[in-house]
Order: structure tokens, then C-alpha cells, then sequence
């Protein structure tokens, strides 16, 4: 069969028209035109160049919203998503029944990425006269072009802001974990009276346990480890306003039932019985060797003497529960030469291996006891390649802090 002139003429007009408008997707994509402006290129296209009288487009964010709708009335001015188009994987003629979707459109184009849909466009009312086609699917393999290329566009706009929402992020993290560290001790002493050793081993790059050694005068320190409810940023900030708190408490009293009961209000108050603390806090003196303690809701610390691993217990309930403590117990013990403490968070006894076995405190105590006479960093480090080999390949659940003390 032979095309007359007129036929050809037409044919190559449509081929112009679909030409030139893949270029102008193409170079608005180039020059990163915002979002809006690629869909009101799209919109004239196929509106306006093409006919399409009515179109939808769904795009999924956080949940699958209309970006893109002509040809309505006023009546039809809310359009929801029909949980039924996921089932479309094609172009095809809408066929479903249910909603009102398949009433007032003919035809679908789904936009997926693999196996995850980005995007489907309901058409409806395409003039076929004014364009000189026998049949609206003529159009199809390029309108899916052009969405598929718009679509992606639009995606990787999305992937890219997401990724510099992350990279902020991750800074404001980096920036919040360089911070934290500065509410660390920066030394622990060893002198001839005392060695102090910590490790810190956050689940997430910051974390809520907290330790510290604060010297009251020549002789005195103040010796604590806390544990915060929860892990991260929030867990971290009230953790930073414990660290602040203790810092101003110890300068005005040495009292541990007064800085307990302090500590608590605080907590009360800006938790809002929301978080909690577990909190072991001691005082120790060098020159007469009174160690003093109390455990609020606290791991038992561990006082090796000897052949003995004796559990630091006596206290009161978790800081942030109740206020004021009803109940405040204190135990004060004069520490034998060389004697150790052994203070550490959760995270280490909830640590489990493939078998959903943890590890028990006996297990602790034969570590301690057999390196009781090393020094601190290393029986720390004895402990951290225990529990290394222990896990085996399983992860970490929570943040870890250990610190050791040596009574020399």
C-alpha cells in the first residue's frame, strides 16, 4: 500500500513532535531542572503536543502520592492510590473494577526499577483525529519513553537529596561523637596509690554509657559509670547532662547520697520518667583506703580481693523512676593492697553467641581472678578479646563501657 503525500507529511510530523519533545526532556534533565519544572515539560507534552486529555501520575516517597494530574473537574479533585495498580506490571488496558480509578481511565504505564515500582500514569480521552493515528497504542512505546526517562530523573533527584540528608547527618554525628569524647576523662592516673583504665565501645556512633574519674582533692576521687535506657543521639544528650550535672554536684558536696539524690531530680525532670539510668558512683581515698559506694539499679561491679570476687550490690533503684528515692543504701569497705574493681555496662553480659547463650558473671570473675595481677588495660583488653572470641561472628546489641580499677 501507498502513502499518499498527505499521510507522509503527517507521519513525519508526529515524528517531529516526539523528537524534539525527548530532547527537551532530555536537555532539561542536563541542566537539573527542579522536579516541577520536569512535570510541566511533561504535562505540555503530552497535553497539549499529543492530546492526552486526562493523566495521573503516582509517585512513591513515603507512601504513593499524585505528583501530576490534568484534566478534571473540580468534582474530581481528590484522586487516591488503588492498592490494585501494584499488581500491574505492563502497559495495559485498565481492567480492574473496584474504585473509581478504572472509571474515569483506559490505559496504564508502570515505571519499575527492577522489581520496585517508581511510578504509575493512568491516560484517558487521547484525540486520535488530531494526530492522525489509527490507534491510541501507537503512542504508547514513546509516552513510556518519556515517562520512564522523567521518572528516573526525578528518582535519582530523590536518591541525591537523600544522600546529602545522610552525608549531614553522618557530619552532625562525627561533629556529636567528637563532642562526646570531650566528656570523657582525656587521662586516668596510674600512680603509686591508683590505676584507672576505661574502654568505651558505642552500638551506634554515639552512645549513652558514661564513665569518669573526678579528683576532689589530693587524695580523694570520685569514681562512677552509668548506663542511659536507649542508644543514640537521644541517649547521648541526657548522658552529656549526667556528666554536666555530676561535674557541678562533686563541687559542693562529696555526699554520694546527696549527688544520688541530686542526680535523680534531674533525671525525673528532663526525662519525664521516659529514660532511665543505671548508675554506680564511688568515692576512694587514697590515704586511708575507704572506698565508698552506691549502686543505683547498676551491673554489680566486681571487687577482686585475693581469691574473691565480691559483687558491689547495696544501693537504691534506677535513677529517673521515682522521685525523690525512697530508699538510699550505702556500704563503705577499706580495699586491701592490689585489690581490683571491675565496673562495666550491660552491653557486655547481653553480648550472646549463635548460640543465644550470654556470658555469665562466673565467666567474668575467672577472667578477672586469673589477671589479677596485670594491669588494668590489659585485663580489659583480656576481657574485650573474650568476648570477641565469644560472640564469634554475631554482632554487638548495645553499647559497651568497662573501667578498672587497681588499689595499689
Amino acid at each position: 500500500m501507498k502513502l499518499s503525500n498527505s499521510n507522509i507529511k503527517s507521519t513525519n510530523t508526529i515524528n517531529d513532535i516526539k523528537l524534539s519533545a525527548l530532547l527537551e526532556m532530555t536537555k532539561a534533565i542536563n541542566n537539573n531542572l527542579t522536579t516541577p519544572q520536569l512535570l510541566d515539560i511533561y504535562q505540555d507534552i503530552l497535553e497539549n503536543r499529543l492530546k492526552v486529555g486526562k493523566l495521573v501520575l503516582f509517585s512513591f516517597s513515603t507512601e504513593w502520592t499524585c505528583i501530576l494530574k490534568y484534566g478534571f473537574d473540580s468534582s474530581y479533585n481528590h484522586i487516591v492510590f488503588e492498592n490494585e495498580l501494584l499488581d500491574i506490571k505492563e502497559i495495559e488496558t485498565i481492567s480492574f473494577s473496584k474504585g473509581s480509578l478504572s472509571q474515569k481511565f483506559e490505559i496504564i504505564i508502570p515505571v519499575y526499577h527492577k522489581q520496585t515500582p517508581l511510578a504509575f500514569v493512568l491516560l484517558g480521552d487521547i484525540d486520535e483525529k488530531k494526530l492522525k493515528v489509527s490507534s491510541t497504542i501507537k503512542h504508547l512505546p514513546f509516552i513510556q519513553t518519556l515517562t520512564n526517562v522523567m521518572v528516573v530523573a526525578i528518582e535519582n533527584k530523590k536518591l541525591y537529596k537523600s544522600y546529602l540528608q545522610k552525608a549531614a547527618i553522618h557530619k552532625e554525628l562525627e561533629l556529636a561523637k567528637g563532642m562526646q569524647k570531650l566528656l570523657f576523662p582525656s587521662k586516668l592516673p596510674n600512680t603509686n596509690f591508683i590505676e584507672v583504665h576505661a574502654i568505651y565501645l558505642p552500638h551506634q556512633q554515639i552512645g549513652g554509657d558514661y564513665y569518669d574519674l573526678i579528683w576532689i582533692n589530693e587524695f580523694e576521687c570520685i569514681l562512677c559509670l552509668a548506663d542511659v535506657s536507649g542508644k543514640g543521639l537521644a541517649a547521648a544528650l541526657l548522658m552529656s547532662n549526667l556528666q554536666a550535672a555530676l561535674h557541678v554536684l562533686v563541687k559542693y558536696t562529696q555526699n554520694l547520697k546527696e549527688i544520688v539524690i541530686d542526680l535523680n531530680q534531674l533525671i525525673c525532670e528532663n526525662a519525664k520518667s521516659e529514660k532511665f539510668i543505671s548508675f554506680f558512683i564511688a568515692k576512694y581515698n587514697t590515704k586511708t583506703r575507704e572506698l565508698s559506694y552506691i549502686n543505683a539499679g547498676h551491673h554489680s561491679p566486681l571487687l577482686v580481693s585475693g581469691d574473691k570476687c565480691i559483687p558491689l550490690s547495696l544501693g537504691c533503684t534506677l535513677l529517673g523512676i521515682t522521685n525523690p528515692i525512697e530508699f538510699i543504701e550505702s556500704e563503705s569497705i577499706i580495699v586491701d593492697k592490689n585489690s581490683l574493681l571491675f565496673a562495666y555496662t550491660d552491653g557486655l553480659t547481653d553480648t550472646v553467641n549463635n548460640q543465644d547463650i550470654s556470658i555469665s558473671q562466673l565467666e567474668l570473675e575467672n577472667i578477672l581472678l586469673k589477671n589479677n595481677f596485670s594491669s588494668c588495660e590489659f585485663i580489659n583488653q583480656a576481657v574485650l578479646f573474650y568476648i570477641e572470641e565469644f560472640k564469634s561472628e554475631m554482632p554487638f546489641v548495645d553499647d559497651i563501657a568497662m573501667l578498672t580499677c587497681k588499689f595499689k
